[in-house]
Formats: C-alpha cells, structure tokens, sequence
C-alpha cells in the first residue's frame, strides 16, 4: 500500500507516520520498496506470526490467559 494511501486512510501527521513505520521497518514486520516516486508498504506476514506465535508462547504459557475476545467479522468477507 503506497505510504500516502496509509497516511490518508489513518489521518495522521507524516511525520508520525514515518516515524511509526520506521520502527515497524526496522522490527521486520513491514518492508517497503520505492516505485518511482511512490513509497510502497507491505506487511510481512511470516514476521508477524512469528511475533504472535512468541507473544501467545510467552504470555500465557503458565495459563493464565484471558478468554479469547470475540471476532470482528466486519473484515471478513462476504459469502
């Protein structure tokens, strides 16, 4: 998603989004590639499960986890 779509869609300042997708860039979990002038972001996927499988592995593995909450099924999509 090109970072002016990202920055529109979410209404913030560019400097907070740069400076939020930096961190985000540097953890791994997003990469980005220049297209001409267009500055493209994409999640990355494998990163991101890897630090939920971690969080999950680490936060509840004495059990104590809370219930799972419920699904927002308004991003799914229709059938």
């Amino acid at each position: 998603m090109p970072v002016g779509s990202v920055q529109q869609k979410l209404g913030i300042a560019a400097s907070t989004l740069s400076h939020h997708l930096r961190k985000l860039v540097d953890a791994g979990l997003v990469t980005q590639e220049r297209q001409a002038t267009t500055l493209i972001c994409r999640a990355h996927y494998p990163a991101m499960q890897s630090l939920i499988g971690y969080l999950a592995d680490e936060c509840c593995a004495d059990g104590a986890c809370p219930p799972e909450p419920r699904r927002n099924t308004a991003c799914e999509p229709a059938r």
